[in-house]
């Protein structure tokens, strides 16, 4: 459940002020679980988003996937899905040139968010427990961490 969790509140926390601009800047296409055809390879990342710079608007509602990288990718971490995510899926979404992504683990409780750079991704920050952080490139609203996790569950340390 801790999965479900951090997906729905982060559509909420993100989609209000990124996506339909409610108390935020709005400019953003936000999906949970979209389909991601990109150079023969099929992703399914928990969440994305793209700049509606880039896409003007999402496709039509008869495209079952997307076939333009997006600018941000989450991925919430789970002992099934950890090395698939970080292993394959990571190198792919470089590749095919997303900015951002940010890795979020529910048993540990912390967020790592990593950037695009010529070398390679860049870890920006890794943040945990209930602090609440500006997170880009989302970084224009507040977001409290604590509200992701599941409430009476302690963090679990180490791998």
């Amino acid at each position: 459940m801790g999965h479900a969790r951090v997906t729905s509140v982060l559509g909420t926390e993100l989609g209000g002020p990124f996506d339909l601009g409610e108390g935020g800047p709005g400019g953003w296409w936000l999906f949970d679980e979209p389909e991601i055809h990109l150079g023969g390879n099929v992703l399914v990342p928990d969440m994305a988003g793209w700049r509606r710079e880039r896409l003007q608007e999402p496709p039509a509602s008869d495209m079952p996937f997307m076939t333009v990288a997006p600018d941000w990718v989450c991925e919430v971490l789970s002992p099934s899905t950890h090395d698939v995510d970080r292993r394959r899926k990571l190198p792919l979404y470089f590749r095919e040139g997303v900015s951002h992504a940010w890795l979020v683990e529910p048993l540990s409780r912390t967020l790592e968010i990593l950037r695009r750079a010529p070398e390679g991704w860049v870890l920006v920050a890794t943040h945990g427990g209930d602090e609440t952080v500006r997170a880009e490139p989302f970084d224009a609203v507040p977001l409290a961490l604590g509200r992701l996790w599941l409430p009476g569950r302690r963090p679990v340390t180490g791998r």
